[in-house]
């Protein structure tokens, strides 16, 4: 009876490892499974274009077209006039700003302006935050092509002196 209850006991012990055993494998292969499918992601993420944050242009045009516009104003000795708005137009380098109005319906011009900006905000009373010219409207001023909205990148609203973009010019242009 001893022997039979040691074989019993046996078998009762090799079946329970074995459903533990078969458990323990299905648990393993299916972690196989999942670090599979987790190193084929992590491949995938790396081989894939890294994201570039992008600086919001048009806000940053926006603002250029809006300061353009208040230079616009400041430079015209009416400051402006008429029962419509007025235009600011974008300068072509190799243009005067008379042609460039005359070819609109905003034909007489008023000024041509030139303005940049430094990044930031200011830190005292003494400290410059821009610069200005205002060129006239029969001369094609500075004529360096940097300074030609329509021709710069849209980027090109970000860089500084140093790069080569310090001003960007425009035409004040009335009906």
């Amino acid at each position: 009876m001893k022997i039979f209850n040691l074989v019993l006991l046996i078998l009762l012990i090799s079946t329970v490892l074995g459903r533990r055993r078969k458990k323990l494998k299905n648990q393993i292969s299916a972690l196989g499974s999942t670090i599979s499918e987790l190193k084929a992601r992590v491949d995938a993420l790396e081989d894939a274009e890294p994201i570039k944050a992008k600086p919001d242009e048009d806000l940053a045009w926006q603002s250029l077209h809006m300061a353009a516009a208040a230079a616009c104003r400041g430079s015209t000795a009416s400051g402006g006039t008429g029962s419509w708005g007025n235009a600011v137009l974008a300068k072509e380098n190799s243009r005067s700003c008379a042609d460039v109005c005359a070819a609109t319906e905003f034909f007489h011009c008023d000024a041509d302006v030139s303005i940049s900006g430094y990044y930031g905000k200011a830190e005292s009373y003494e400290q410059r935050l821009g610069h200005f010219y205002n060129y006239g409207c029969n001369t094609l001023g500075n004529t360096n092509v940097k300074f030609d909205e329509v021709k710069a990148g849209g980027e090109d609203v970000f860089k500084d002196i140093d790069e080569g973009h310090w001003f960007y010019r425009f035409c004040c242009c009335r009906k």
